[in-house]
This record gives structure tokens, sequence and C-alpha cells, in this order.
């Protein structure tokens, strides 16, 4: 193999492709990305055995061939080489090293033979649809902050993603919980999604696809099945495994009766929840909101450090309510917030609340409520 590529092209590449390698790997060829040289090309492979990221770039082939070099290693070269360079990437006889040189700077790696890099990519994909990026990202952005942590209910550590049928229209919706929270968003399905399968995205790969999504009306081609799923984004494509599980039914936790609204600016609250929640415990981090008479109290009692309250102007004419949360949960539901007021619609101290986005169609977040 014998290439040469154009510095800025190469480091965004492997900027994309090395994220996926784990830093430490029982298997030293997951430490590696994939080079192959063809045609007028270079394609750049990197897994985990769990998700895939491909991505090809313009290049000067005079010797088609591929190898296994360290993704990291190669990364960090490339990055600390004089932007403008020209690249030459070369395989060095039976040595198995490979020889880049740049300008002045020459490196030798200890490469692994591309025969024995995996690949997780192969199977039939039941699904195919395309959506703008931007709309993939919405659908990252609202609901990531709720992926549950907690490796025991595996199956909450992930975005589900499927389509639902509502008012004679179909869409597809995100959805992400931990049990204490829950994010939803949707909007109108394009074609081709329709009897999709429930999948669920695992957290990872969410976080990946949130990167690549980054020009919003770019087209995103998404193909899945009941075991994989693949986004293409132009000249990069990532694949990645599914959880195996079955999502919970969430939508028993979405209130429906609740009649008691309170709406707020978004700001002044958030401004106001981050402030109380100083003298908070780093355990609980509770806040106690209470509500009536067109006024909220936020106060906070920390036994070890002392108290905070204040008081905002709010729209709320319900019987009074004193219920208490996560400051935490809250200011993360309160950063998904598009428009400049937040709509909670309670029910009682021990009930979920529903909160709306009022300048945000097609998204809504439940947080449970904490003793205070």
């Amino acid at each position: 193999m014998k290439v040469t590529v154009e510095r800025a092209q190469l480091l965004k590449s492997l900027g994309h492709v090395h994220r996926v390698v784990e830093r430490r790997n029982t298997i030293p060829v997951l430490s590696n990305v994939l080079m192959k040289a063809d045609g007028a090309s270079l394609r750049l492979k990197a897994t985990d055995l769990d998700i895939e990221v491909v991505e090809t770039l313009p290049a000067e082939v005079a010797t088609a061939g591929g190898t296994t070099v360290p993704a990291h290693m190669i990364y960090d070269i490339v990055r600390k080489l004089p932007d403008g360079s020209q690249i030459q990437l070369e395989m060095i006889g039976d040595k198995g090293t490979l020889a880049v040189k740049a300008g002045r700077s020459r490196f030798t790696l200890q490469t692994i033979p591309e025969s024995d890099f995996p690949d997780i990519a192969a199977g039939d994909m039941s699904h195919s649809f395309q959506l703008p990026a931007g709309h993939l990202k919405r659908l990252i952005d609202k609901t990531q902050f709720a992926i549950s942590t907690e490796e025991t209910r595996y199956y909450l550590n992930g975005i589900f993603l499927h389509v639902v049928e509502k008012g004679g229209q179909s869409l597809i919706r995100a959805v992400a919980t931990d049990g204490h929270r829950l994010a939803q968003v949707e909007f109108e399905a394009p074609a081709g999604a329709a009897g999709m399968p429930g999948v669920i995205v695992p957290r990872k790969t969410v976080a990946e696809v949130q990167r690549l999504a980054d020009t919003p009306d770019a087209s995103v081609t998404v193909e899945l099945s009941t075991a994989k799923v693949r986004f293409r984004f132009g000249e990069t494509v990532l694949t990645s495994k599914l959880i195996d599980g079955t999502f919970p039914d969430y939508a028993r936790v979405i209130p429906l009766a609740n009649d008691k609204i309170l709406t707020v600016e978004k700001g002044e609250f958030a401004a106001a929840v981050d402030r109380v929640s100083t003298v908070s415990s780093e355990r609980g981090r509770a806040v106690k909101l209470s509500a009536g008479d067109s006024r909220l109290t936020l106060s906070v009692t920390n036994p070890d450090s002392g108290s905070a309250t204040e008081e905002l102007e709010v729209s709320y004419e319900a019987d009074g309510i004193d219920i208490g949360f996560n400051s935490r949960y809250l200011l993360d539901i309160t950063s998904q917030i598009d428009g400049d007021t937040i709509e909670l619609k309670l029910a009682d101290p021990g009930s979920p609340t529903l909160i709306h986005d009022p300048a945000g169609p097609g998204a809504l977040y439940v947080l449970m409520p904490m003793r205070v």
C-alpha cells in the first residue's frame, strides 16, 4: 500500500472513526483502525464489536492495499502534523510496519494484518428511510439526558426509537427514561419508516450519531432491522448493534389528568433553581416548589449547611401545592426548553409532573417528585 492524502481530510476522517475505539482492549486488533487504499480513495474503519464506523476520503493511490494501525496513535500523529501537509502512508516491505511521512517528519508504526480485522456490518436491513440531520439531532438532543446509566436495567441504557399512530398521523418517536424522569420527542414519520420495529439505540451509539449529525440540512439515511441500525452521513457510515431487550410501557407513567397548570419564565426559573440548590446536599439535591396565588416559592433546607428561598411571579390559579424535585433533574429538563416559558402540569405532591415546552411541539417531559 502506498497512498498520499491531505492532512485536514485525514484528520477529520480519523476524528470520526477513532472515537469508537476503546483505550483498553483484550483483542489487539480492536485498538487499530483499518486503512484500505483502492482506486482514488482511502477507506478507514474502526470498531469495538458493538459499533462500526467507516469513512471514505479522496486520495492519490500509487499502490492499492490495506493494513491496520493503532487508532489513537495515528490520530495523534496526524493531529500534530503541520496544517496543509500532504501525508504519505506506505507499507515497508515484509516488516509489517507502516511509514507515515509528511515534510521532514517520519514515523513507522507496527501493524496487524487486514485479514484479522472483524466485520460487524454484514446482514440485511428490513427498513430504510431518510430524514434531515437536524431532525435526527433534535430526537437525540432532547432525550439523551434521560438515558439511564444503571447497567442492571440495560434495556434503559439507550433511546427507544419507534413509530406510533396518533390522530391518523404516523409519527417517529424517541423516548428515554431512567425511572426518575422521562423525555419524549416526536415528529412526522418519513416515508419508509412505517412498520419499522421498535429499537433501543445504545448510549454510545447515540453519542456518536449526535456528533456526526453536525450539518442540520444534510440528509441522513437510516437503515435498521431487529438487531442492527445503520446511519449514513455522506461518506461516513455508522453501524451498531441494538440493545436486545424490551423497553417498558412508558405511556403508563405519562400523566393525563394533571390539572394544576403553572407557567413560569424559563430563564428566571432556571436561575432561581440553580441559586437555591447551592445549599442543597450533594446526595439529595432536593428543592421544594410551593405554588399559590400567582407566586412560586422555591426553598431548600439543609441541616448541615443552611437554607435558601426565592420567590417568583408565575401564572398559577389552582389550589396551592407543595412539591419537591431533584434540582439537577429540573435544570436538565429546563435546558431542553426552546421557548421563553415552561409549563408544569401538577397533580399532587406524590404524583409525576408533566412538563411541556409551549414553543416546542412534539416534546414532553415527565419528572417524578421527591419527598421534602
